[in-house]
Order: C-alpha cells, then structure tokens, then sequence
C-alpha cells in the first residue's frame, strides 16, 4: 500500500495550490519542502535586523481570482489591500507621471505630457481588455497537444473557441494581429508621448529579457494585463508581512484540507517501477510511495536531475534543454533610516503616489537600450528599475519611522561574456544605486544596510534556473501548447504516474497558482 495517494515535490505556491484542490477531492496529500519554510520564491525574509522584504517573488495582485474563491483563502488569512497608484514614473527633468487606478485620474496625469494622448488613453484601454480578457480565458484550460496535431487532436483544441468567440470577428482579427508585435508597435499605434509608452511598456517586460521593439512583447503585456487586480496592464496591492503572507495564507489552507507538509525534506529523485513513478527518495535515503507523483520544481531540473534523463525519450530530452530561461533580474533590498524624497515630489506631503510601483523606465526607449546591453553579455549602466517601498502601506517590515525599499533591476544577464559577476557586483549596484540617485539624490546617505541577489544568487538560493522566476521565459513560443514541452502541455509528464504544476507548466510565471489549479484538475480527471 501507498504512503500517499498523492506526494507533491516542493511547498511553493503552485505546489500548495494543487495539494489543496487535490486534498480536497479527498486524496492524502503530501507535500515535501527541502527548506525549512514554506514559500518557495514567494517569502518574505528578514535580510538585516529589523527589516523584512519579500526576498524574490513580488506582484500581490496577481494571484488568480478563481483560486482566491474557491481555496476560501480570505477565511485563511489571505488579505491583499489595493493601492490606488499603479505606477509613478519620474522623469529626468523633475516632472512626472502616475498611472492610477481611476482611469480619469490618470488622464488628468497624461494631459500634462499630450492632450492628444489622454484622449487616446481611455480608448486604449476599452480596445485591449477585451484582448486582455481572451488571453485571460486562456490561462485556465488544459493547452491542446497541437504540435503532432492529428484528427484526435482536434477536440482538445476546441477548448480555446470559448476565450476566442467572445472577442468577436473584428477584435479577433484585432488579437490575431497584435499578439506577436512588438510593444513599442503597439503603443505607437495609440500614443506619441514618450512617458506614457514607457509607462506601458514596462509592463510588457516585466518577466522576460527583451526589449519593447521586440516581436510579442505585445503577448506579455496582455498576459500581465489579464492577470492584473486593476484591470490596467499592471497590477497594483500589497499584503500584510509581504509575499509570504500569501504562501504562509495557502499552505493553512492545505492544512486545515488535511495536507501534510513535511518542510526540511529533501528529495533527492523520483523512484520508478516498470517505467511509472511510484514515489520519491528523499536525501536522507528514506523512500516515500504513493500513485501520483507531482513536480512543482521547473522542467530542467525535474526531468534532468530529479528523473535521469538517460530514461527518456531523446527528442524529450533535446526540448528540455532547449527550454530557454535567461534570467536577467537583480533584486536589491535596502534598508533606510528615512523615506527616499524623489524630486518630482519635491514639498509635496502626499506620498500616495510612492505606493504603487515606482517606474525608472521615463521613455521607451530608456528600456530599450538597458536591454540592448544583454544582447552583447553586459549589463546595462543605466537599468530599468522596478521599485516598491512596502513599508508605506505596512509599517511593521522595518523599525519605526525607517522603511524597506526593494528594486528590481534590469537587465543584468546570468552570464556576462567578460569575466565574472564577482567582479562586476559592486560596479553593477552602483550603477543602479546612482541611476536611482539621479530621481532620490539623497538616497544613498539613508541606506543602512542592503543585499544584493544577482540571478546566478536566485538559482542558489531558490532554485531558479539562470535565475528566472517564471521556470522559463514567457515568451509566445513557450506559451500555451509549448509550455513546457511539445506534446506534454497537458501537465502529464513523459514518465506514467507524474505531473508537472510548478510555473514551467502553462500559463507560466507569476504569483497566480494557475499551474497549481490547472494540473490539480488534470490529475483527478486521468484519475477518473
């Protein structure tokens, strides 16, 4: 007899998601964490005394809905609050634009900047979120197996007519046309103010290491856009004690399903009986059984360490390797004695702007030219630079009267083409430190204290191959039916037994648990 109907490998989000849809339906669930927390990415770390950020994963709002409802996560402790500042992003000569959920807010911003585009803005907006909306409807289904598409094949595709129908013949069109365009593309299409398209187009490479000229960047603006808790094309709202509140929220919820979580467990690889996985074998050499076993670790590191690969197809084995990630985001928390005074806001007391995400990305092509450095293995001198200060909105991540800044800095690629990030770390964070200064000039004479994780550091800490958050690049030629693989789009895995949740299986990255909710129904529906 089994130890477990079901053994789920890793406590992540995706991985804590599936258990308690699976536990639920009234599986005995398991799930083993190598760390002594729960989290995964998404944690919230004490990284100097006093002061505590969410160490890797950010985005709070973009946790799916559906699986917010139907988990009951708000009776669990899940309480995400909303900010009403999307975006603030400064600019070079001391003005500024901040992007507000109140769409006549915002306008109000952007007539400062072209009367022509805040007329255009509201149009804008009804014109993408039906778009935003279709590739929304998508996150939730099974991906068809298309790529050995034969007449079998067809049913399954028709689980994309629903999303599509609802678009209409002209907006579908529309969609067709504006999936793998450019950002930039797009946006000139609507605007000609240069704040406002970099406003934009930071959001569509948020998650990947491209620029906004290249091609289906307008994908992942729509992806972060149908995720979103605003429905604007970024997403905007924090959580009491940070990312992992919200992990800390899912894992009672398990909990209290009857899931058990068993954390300083390692596994060292997936035990397999006539060519099926059967159960796991753990660091220690204990073996754990049970008749489903589910991966929420990224493809690589499944199918090339946990599996060995000598077992597999080789054309599976050549799509693995072929998975791209390229990582390219920093994370640097610093811990100030005092709130930074950026001078767009110079007199100004109202600090509601500064709680939504701060931008440094003041034109298009700003963000473009941090990423033309990745194209030649450098890092770029004057990063695009996603920022939040948490402790506006909650106070207890950092001693009285001082707060936490966290940055997302990019583009700074896993592997620079000469020499070592050793050697570049400190020339890399002072070139974000006084690209920041050049906004906050007063920043550095407040930071006590900072860390700094590059991507190879993320791959250490966490797991992350080359540092990548999303377990591969979310790109559209590793969306829908290639994610991860061709042919096994649908969760299962090339091995009898084993499953896929983590977020290399479709939709992909982000704090959304979609992979988690998607593959839970998959395996209770084979289980059928």
């Amino acid at each position: 007899m089994s130890d477990y109907d079901v053994i789920i490998i890793g406590a992540g989000h995706n991985g804590l998601v599936a258990a308690n849809y699976l536990a639920k339906a009234g599986r005995k669930v398991a799930v083993l964490e190598k760390k002594s927390d729960v989290g995964g990415a998404a944690v919230s770390e004490e990284f100097a005394p006093g002061f505590k950020a969410s160490t890797c994963a950010g985005g709070a709002g973009y946790l799916s809905q559906t699986v917010i409802k139907e988990l009951k996560l708000v009776e669990h402790g899940l309480a995400i609050e909303p900010r009403d500042a999307v975006a603030f992003v400064p600019q070079p000569n001391g003005s500024h634009l901040t992007v507000w959920r109140d769409t006549e807010r915002t306008v109000g911003e952007i007539a400062k900047f072209s009367t022509s585009d805040a007329e255009a803005y509201p149009r804008f907006l009804a014109a993408l979120r039906p778009m935003a909306e279709a590739v929304r409807g998508l996150l939730e289904i099974t991906p068809p197996d298309l790529p050995q598409v034969g007449w079998s094949d067809f049913p399954s595709a028709r689980t994309m007519a629903g999303p599509m129908r609802k678009l209409g013949r002209k907006n579908f069109n529309q969609f067709l046309k504006t999936l793998p365009m450019p950002s930039a593309d797009l946006l000139q299409e609507w605007f000609e103010s240069d704040v406002l398209m970099g406003a934009i187009a930071a959001s569509a490479v948020r998650d990947i290491t491209w620029g906004p000229r290249e091609s289906g960047t307008a994908y992942t603006l729509l992806y972060n856009w149908a995720l979103s808790n605003t429905g604007l094309f970024r997403s905007s709202g924090g959580m009491r004690g940070g990312m992992g509140a919200i992990t800390g929220a899912i894992a009672t919820a398990a909990r209290s399903a009857g899931v058990e979580i068993l954390t300083d467990c390692a596994v060292a690889n997936i035990v397999l009986e006539a060519g099926r996985a059967t159960g796991v074998r753990l660091g220690n050499g204990e073996t754990l059984s049970a008749a489903t076993i589910v991966s929420s670790a990224d493809p690589r590191t499944t199918f090339t360490e946990l599996l060995d690969p000598g077992l597999l197809d080789l054309s599976v084995v050549r799509n693995v390797r072929n998975i791209k990630y390229r990582g390219s985001a920093a994370k640097i928390h610093l811990a100030l004695g005092a709130l930074p005074e950026f001078t767009a806001l110079a007199g100004d007391k109202d600090t509601s702007p500064l709680e939504g995400t701060i931008q440094i990305a003041p034109n298009m092509m700003y963000i473009q030219r941090a990423y033309d450095c990745t194209k030649y293995g450098d890092y770029s001198p004057h990063p695009y630079l996603d920022i939040e200060i948490p402790t506006l909105t909650d106070p207890d991540l950092a001693p009285s009267g001082q707060h936490v800044m966290s940055i997302t800095a990019k583009y700074a690629p896993y592997q620079l083409r000469n020499g070592s990030w050793e050697g570049h770390r400190e020339a890399f964070v002072d070139a974000v430190l006084s690209t920041l200064g050049e906004y906050a000039p007063k920043l550095r004479d407040s930071i006590l204290h900072k860390e700094v994780l590059l991507p190879g550091d993320l791959e250490a800490r966490f797991g992350l191959p080359e540092g990548n958050g999303s377990h591969g690049e979310m790109t559209l030629d590793q969306f829908l039916h290639m994610r991860p693989l061709p042919g096994y789009a649908q969760y299962k895995a090339p091995v009898e037994g084993l499953y896929l949740c983590g977020a290399g299986a479709h939709p992909g990255g982000g704090v959304t648990g979609l992979p988690g909710h998607n593959a839970a129904r998959e395996i209770l529906k084979h289980a059928k």
